[in-house]
């Protein structure tokens, strides 16, 4: 993850804008503006850290926004602590040195990405390690918070999953709307495979097996299995594994982690999961702010 680009500079730039664009009052009239203090970062749960590159910049935009205040600071991580990597309750997860209106002022908005990100992985870890031998994959969804897309992605791949399209240029997935009001399936797939971009497969969403027969005939060259049991998908994998060609296999809908096992072993190579990034709970993680002598 490239911490370092437009897009998350001004994202992060729009939340400090959002949390402090008066100015931090209390922290004004309550802390020597020459206080240096050190703030440690702490994994208040086990969870997967995701979201540490990001300090940096949210400590950068702050003092581009107060100039007045901008200093030096120092942020320090072991080695070991990595987006991606599994820590216990208890962890400290990053040492920051600064003066200690900054910390105070940036606590809240640093926090929350890295609550919100570390929740997405944490999430996903469990999910990728329920189907954890079987051949199936994890699959993200275009449900997240408008704005977070890139990052709530990132935290997806940082817990062990992989990522489906990143915006509707990315890929071409024909859902029951477009069926409906596009024809059917037989026409809404012949127009896809005849007027597609170089190098894009054609994804159709189905939801019966009569709809399953119906793409396969029409040429579909991905199947999206949508809010089926597991017994059924496990129908329809085996039709469409009996075709001459590859076809990629998806489920999706109305699946959790208690159900999660059973969809993989039905045979699919994907399972979309939306609550990866609408449903994540933010992981626990605290900043201990503490003056230097």
């Amino acid at each position: 993850m490239e911490w370092r680009n437009f897009a998350v500079e001004a994202l992060v730039e729009r939340a400090l804008q959002e949390d402090i664009a008066a100015g931090d009052t209390t922290t004004r009239l309550t802390i020597d503006p020459a206080l240096q203090a050190t703030a440690t970062v702490v994994a208040r749960q086990d969870l997967i850290v995701c979201g540490l590159g990001s300090i940096p910049v949210f400590l950068d935009r702050f003092a581009a926004l107060h100039p007045e205040s901008a200093a030096r600071y120092e942020v320090i991580s072991h080695p070991e602590i990595f987006d991606g990597v599994a820590v216990h309750a208890g962890q400290p997860l990053a040492v920051i040195r600064h003066r200690a209106q900054a910390l105070l002022s940036c606590e809240r908005v640093i926090l929350n990405l890295l609550q919100h990100l570390s929740g997405i992985a944490t999430l996903t870890r469990r999910y990728a390690d329920a189907i954890a031998g079987t051949s199936a994959r994890v699959l993200d969804t275009r449900k997240t918070i408008p704005g977070l897309r890139m990052l709530e992605k990132y935290a997806v791949v940082s817990g062990g999953g992989t990522n489906h399209r990143l915006d509707l240029s990315d890929g071409i997935l024909i859902k029951n709307n477009h069926i409906a009001l596009g024809g059917g399936i037989r026409s809404v797939l012949a127009r896809s495979l005849a007027a597609r971009p170089a190098g894009k497969r054609v994804q159709i969403e189905v939801r019966s097996m009569e709809e399953l027969q119906e793409a396969l005939a029409a040429g579909a060259e991905a199947i999206l299995l949508d809010n089926m049991t597991p017994n059924l998908i496990g129908e329809c994998v085996r039709r469409i594994r009996a075709e001459e060609r590859w076809i990629p296999i998806e489920a999706s809908g109305g699946i959790v982690l208690e159900n999660i096992r059973a969809y993989a072993e039905a045979g699919v190579d994907f399972i979309s999961v939306g609550a990866l990034t609408h449903s994540a709970p933010a992981a626990d993680i605290s900043m201990r702010i503490t003056a230097v002598s």
